[in-house]
């Protein structure tokens, strides 16, 4: 499959679709490729025995009425807040390659331990969640995972600190420097395996840090919309290093209170047909209007990933 002529990339398979691309890609920057991602990757394990408290970025009027009307509120949070479904181990081996990590400190919690949250906070810890990246890497040496961390809710100096030590500690030689070549080739013969994007300006001080990921975000609650938006953004050219489009939709209150029996993922499904037609129109490269790492919410669904990679396809044929 991973011959130089091969022109096909249907069929890949997922779990190990970068080492099974053909080799006219190996030295195509890992920018310049599709690549599929995970928005808010690990919404999977949020607490949902009403322990955990809304995360303080919530609105004031959500944060009271959670408070004093918790099991009204709960399930409407909880239907919401989660945008996949499936272990990182499962995302990883349906082709994500891009995590979305958004760190916190539980609030008046004494432990150092840190989980991601969004609307509440994780069970698992990202000590637990890295350690099973990293388990999923050694069986698969030729893939490579792109880590952005951001919005550290709650984290001081150290805590900034002692997540440093974790993912360090995690990933040892497998950490990519910045001042590497990002070529799947390159990569393999030095054996790295994980880009980590920290979007805090510490970042600049250490050589394993890359820098904050662009994220476009279109903050739409309607397919057409959201295309309409990065249409528009497409015209002025893409960021020179990796970016990501996401294709995650928004809700905002009036939509949820205008749609009470519906959940986030009833939104995505109804709505994946329209994007991933957009998705299949799209081209990775270097050129204006050229995407490259494309976020959605669950990316187990209606062949994402697949979708994605196949846009590779199109380098084979037009180099960017």
């Amino acid at each position: 499959m991973s011959g130089c002529s091969e022109l096909s990339l249907r069929g890949l398979p997922m779990e190990s679709w970068m080492s099974q691309l053909p080799c006219a890609l190996w030295d195509t920057p890992l920018y310049h490729l599709a690549i599929p991602g995970s928005h808010n990757a690990i919404t999977y394990c949020l607490d949902m025995n009403n322990r955990s408290p809304v995360d303080p970025m919530q609105p004031d009027m959500l944060q009271k009425l959670d408070k004093y009307m918790k099991p009204l509120i709960r399930p409407f949070v909880y239907k919401w807040a989660i945008t996949q479904e499936f272990t990182i181990k499962q995302q990883l081996d349906c082709g994500v390659r891009y995590c979305d990590l958004r760190i916190a400190h539980r609030p008046n919690e004494h432990s150092t331990d840190l989980y991601f949250y969004h609307g509440v906070y994780t069970t698992l810890t990202v000590e637990t969640v890295l350690m099973e990246i990293k388990e999923w890497l050694d069986a698969h040496p030729k893939e490579v995972v792109i880590l952005s961390f951001s919005h550290f809710l709650g984290l001081n100096q150290e805590l900034h600190a002692r997540l440093l030590s974790t993912i360090r500690s995690t990933f040892t030689t497998k950490l990519c420097p910045k001042t590497e070549v990002l070529t799947l080739r390159n990569l393999w013969a030095l054996g790295y395996q994980v880009i980590v994007s920290y979007e805090h300006n510490m970042s600049s001080s250490h050589s394993d840090l890359w820098p904050h990921i662009p994220y476009w975000w279109a903050n739409k609650c309607k397919a057409e919309a959201l295309i309409e938006e990065f249409e528009e953004r497409k015209q002025h050219g893409r960021p020179a290093g990796f970016f990501v489009t996401g294709i995650n939709l928004t809700e905002d209150l009036k939509y949820i209170c205008t749609h009470p029996t519906e959940s986030l993922k009833d939104l995505v499904m109804s709505t994946y047909p329209a994007l991933l037609a957009w998705v299949r129109e799209q081209t990775p490269g270097s050129r204006v209007g050229s995407l490259n790492i494309i976020a959605g919410d669950f990316i187990t669904e209606r062949h994402f990933a697949p979708t994605v990679v196949t846009l590779n396809e199109k380098l084979l044929k037009w180099p960017s």
